[in-house]
């Protein structure tokens, strides 16, 4: 299945359950779980302040949080009738952090249709082995959002720019990619800040990502992948003085994980039998400059050459985090570490 159409369906998981809800709809257990947060979230703020109006919820509203939550208690809220109003909601946030969660089972296999409950386990999925799992599979609605894979990114970058009735650059795109990475709460925030600053524009540009979001155009990782492809020694340590004055612009723990992505999908190359310019746009998801970077890049190093720059990544990794080293300065190490890679 295409990326994109993954990306709709996963998202539209939540986007059904909010539709329901919009037309008074609902279940009486909803169980939101997974590594990624930005969905659940998403779930739990409608549930928290829009289900039911002001006056209901005065009286009809409970929140618990895991870690200081008893399951008594939680059922008790739960069985209670609502007062003044059709329906009652009562919310378990951070659900992964109560004790004793599984003497829950016993409600969920028998809910009360007065109560809308919704819970919330983050970071994880709750062992598909448990008899509360089981009867959740039964009686409740489960939605499982997973954390969004790095090669799926640019693709959900340009549904949510879509989404805000705005198109994005490709360099654009990529410098959010490269620069926010799979934080989708903090991307959609930054999505959210250029669509109210563009006023009226209909396109993204790299141009307005510097101006509103402070991504530097022109020195960012982006950038110096592409010096170190064109083997462009004075350019990409250029870039790497511009990290060096501007520290939060690109960490070395942030730099070298996304060049160990871009060179290492070059290095699947060598393994294709077709390296037409045809053949590689799936593999770089139909992105034109990709692909060109990545034949430029395997004319000028060779098998043996991004080989080469693969361990230099994974070496100077380690002396990042201090394993052989002896505190170098971040930018001294990704100098001597291009200059390797060139030479």
């Amino acid at each position: 299945m295409p990326a994109f159409k993954m990306i709709y369906l996963w998202r539209m998981s939540a986007e059904k359950i909010l539709g329901d809800w919009k037309k008074n709809k609902f279940k009486p257990v909803y169980w939101l779980e997974g590594e990624e947060d930005y969905y659940i979230d998403q779930v739990m703020d409608y549930a928290e302040h829009h289900i039911l109006n002001e006056n209901e919820a005065g009286f009809n509203l409970t929140v618990f949080y895991g870690r200081d939550a008893d399951w008594p208690a939680v059922v008790n809220a739960c069985r209670r009738y609502p007062m003044f109003a059709e329906k009652q909601v009562v919310l378990l946030k951070e659900a992964q952090h109560m004790k004793d969660i599984e003497k829950l089972d016993a409600y969920v296999e028998s809910p009360l249709t007065t109560t809308i409950f919704v819970a919330s386990y983050k970071t994880k999925n709750l062992d598909k082995r448990t008899k509360l799992y089981k009867t959740l599979k039964q009686s409740a609605e489960i939605f499982a959002s997973e954390k969004i894979k790095d090669f799926k990114l640019q693709e959900w970058i340009k549904e949510m720019v879509a989404a805000k009735e705005y198109a994005i650059t490709p360099k654009a795109a990529v410098l959010l990619e490269e620069h926010i990475g799979n934080d989708l709460s903090r991307m959609a925030n930054e999505i959210d800040k250029l669509s109210v600053n563009l006023k009226g524009g209909k396109q993204i540009t790299e141009d307005d990502i510097e101006k509103y979001i402070g991504i530097s155009k022109e020195y960012n990782v982006f950038e110096l992948q592409a010096a170190i492809a064109k083997k462009d020694l004075a350019k990409a340590i250029t870039i790497i003085k511009y990290f060096e004055g501007n520290p939060k612009a690109a960490p070395i723990q942030m730099v070298l994980p996304a060049l160990y992505a871009s060179f290492s999908k070059v290095y699947t190359v060598f393994g294709m039998p077709d390296k037409s310019e045809a053949a590689l746009k799936p593999h770089f998801y139909f992105n034109p400059n990709a692909v060109k970077n990545a034949l430029e890049t395997m004319r000028n190093y060779g098998y043996e050459g991004i080989e080469k720059i693969l361990l230099l990544l994974h070496h100077y990794n380690l002396k990042s985090v201090g394993v052989g080293d002896s505190g170098t300065a971040d930018a001294s190490l990704m100098k001597e570490m291009v200059v390797k890679m060139i030479a």
